[in-house]
């Protein structure tokens, strides 16, 4: 039973090497976990997408909650899926500072990431157009 869940944070540590870390990390247990994904972040926001059997996700998405550098954690999206759309990486990025503003605007009132005032949908359309214009960096 494969699952797509979404959800938003904010970083408790903002700086490159803190986001680095947490990308490192998630590629590595993700990868043995069979969790694939991408993550989106600006502004100190974590946008991120996990797919995977449903086990293996609720039980990332329970570590994600209670992990010190996350706070406002908030499910977004969440549903059974047939087949992955981000299988592709075993953990994409998105660096939302070298994006055209026009993306942002696209999905939401101003030219900035914020999921918490958009519906689960919305965001997640973002995350595909991201993926459909080559946005996405990272490991495949």
């Amino acid at each position: 039973m494969l699952v797509r869940l979404l959800y938003v944070s904010r970083a408790v540590d903002t700086s490159p090497g803190a986001v680095e870390a947490i990308l490192t990390q998630s590629r590595s247990h993700n990868t043995a976990c069979g969790i694939t994904g991408i993550l989106c972040y600006g502004a100190g926001v974590f946008l991120q997408a996990i797919e995977g059997g449903r086990n293996a996700i609720s039980e990332l998405y329970g570590h994600i909650q209670r992990d010190p550098r996350h706070k406002d954690v908030v499910l977004l999206h969440y549903e059974e899926i047939s087949e992955r759309r981000f299988g592709g990486w075993t953990m994409g990025q998105v660096n939302l500072s070298k994006l055209n503003v026009s993306t942002l605007l696209k999905y939401s009132e101003k030219p900035e990431l914020d999921p918490y005032s958009v519906s689960g949908k919305v965001s997640l359309a973002l995350l595909e157009e991201l993926m459909a214009t080559a946005a996405i960096v990272g490991r495949h």
